[in-house]
């Protein structure tokens, strides 16, 4: 938690204390002073690095009207359809990169991997920032994309805390950002009023939650190499897909199935903000990008090894233009879907949504503040299982009673 030295030092340290930061560094684009570190828990926070104030006037009102932790909306554009689970949208797709090495390397068709290439390559966008791998691999940081080499080389996802918001270089209207929704959430509202073009294009995926870095670390060591072993590599997903969660020395590579990596080692570990969350499907952004699964007879996703195709949802106009203008240069190859269809091979990102009004509930009930969500149908999702938001309610209230919320 920051020490409170000022008002805005008391918004933010609040937001932590109640387990509602989600780690964007939002409130850094309001004050320089602030920066972002990873907290003993695993997860990114605002750490006050140097004093002196905000580098804006009116920080405090806008910090309560962008926070991730404190508001996210939902979207309603007059010429969207809209999706009970999926949101507001104008087209749906399945695509994947033409791109060869792009679709292979990427975690899922890589279509995120093929538009950064393109788009710095032909001047739509002067770079592109999204996330990728630091000097130690462990490790995942903000990375800046300027052309195809610097976008394979941040292919693949990162089920790691990582601040995507933590630098003013992302205001830049020239400019693109690859952001988690809660991150796709702030910028929209940071920046509305704005016209398009002098907005970042804003590109999100699905998103199932922040595991803590401790995970990441842990599985590593389960691997057999120790801390003091340098990694030359560290892949969560990709190269396949859905791909295998591998690290790499000079001498070897281990590596664990998606399925075990992600659903018993990493997934578990997620911050609380993560398990209240509304928008897992990055409602706020231009495109949002899922992988399009193949599912079992229970509408579970299947984990076979295949090639990577996404589910694609167009959020505005300025978004459908460039899905079709990478169409048309032949980027990205795909066919139009029913959104239904989308919705029917992402049971984790719909079952969260038909519940999150028992969590909440169950949270506030607990004596915690959770954040105000607008536009969501959260109580008419809760008609669909009205036992398990119970559930969902009494687990959520004995988790704050216990202490495991504000970490």
């Amino acid at each position: 938690m920051i020490e409170v030295t000022h008002s805005l030092d008391a918004a933010v340290a609040r937001v932590v204390a109640d387990g509602n930061c989600s780690g964007c560094g939002a409130c850094t684009l309001l004050d320089p002073g602030l920066s972002m570190k990873l907290s003993p828990e695993g997860f990114m926070r605002p750490v006050r690095v140097s004093g002196g104030g905000s580098g804006r006037a009116d920080a405090v009102k806008e910090f309560a009207e962008i926070c991730p932790g404190r508001i996210v909306s939902s979207p309603h554009p007059d010429s969207a359809e809209r999706h009970p689970q999926l949101g507001s949208y104008l087209e749906a797709w399945s695509v994947w990169a033409t791109d060869p090495d792009a679709r292979f390397r990427g975690a899922s068709g890589g279509v995120l991997t093929s538009l950064s290439a393109w788009l710095t390559q032909t001047g739509r966008a002067d770079r592109v920032f999204g996330a990728g791998p630091d000097a130690n691999p462990r490790r995942t940081v903000s990375v800046t994309i300027t052309d195809r080499k610097t976008a394979l080389a941040a292919a693949g996802s990162r089920y790691a805390p990582v601040a995507a918001l933590a630098s003013q270089h992302v205001l830049d209207p020239r400019s693109a950002v690859i952001t988690k929704p809660c991150e796709a959430s702030a910028l929209h509202r940071l920046l509305d009023g704005r016209e398009p073009e002098r907005r970042p294009l804003i590109l999100s995926f699905f998103c199932a939650g922040v595991p803590s870095q401790h995970a990441t670390d842990a599985l590593v060591r389960e691997l057999g190499v120790p801390d003091e072993e340098d990694l030359t590599a560290l892949r969560y997903r990709g190269s396949g897909w859905p791909g295998r969660f591998t690290a790499s020395t000079a001498s070897r590579d281990v590596s664990m199935d998606y399925r075990t990596s992600w659903g018993k080692r990493l997934g578990p570990t997620m911050q609380w903000r993560c398990k209240i969350c509304p928008d897992g499907v990055g409602e706020s952004a231009d495109l949002a990008v899922c992988d399009f699964w193949e599912v079992d007879e229970r509408g579970y996703p299947r984990f076979d090894e295949d090639d990577g195709k996404s589910g694609l949802l167009v959020r505005t106009e300025r978004g459908r233009r460039l899905l079709h203008d990478a169409l048309a240069e032949g980027v990205l190859d795909g066919a139009p879907v029913r959104a239904e269809g989308i919705a029917a091979v992402q049971p984790g990102q719909t079952g969260r949504r038909e519940t999150l009004f028992g969590r909440l509930m169950g949270a506030r009930l607990g004596g915690v503040r959770v954040p105000r969500y607008r536009g969501f149908p959260l109580a008419r999702l809760t008609l669909i299982n009205v036992r398990l938001n119970f559930r969902h309610a009494r687990g959520a209230f004995k988790r704050v009673r216990a202490g495991r919320v504000g970490r």
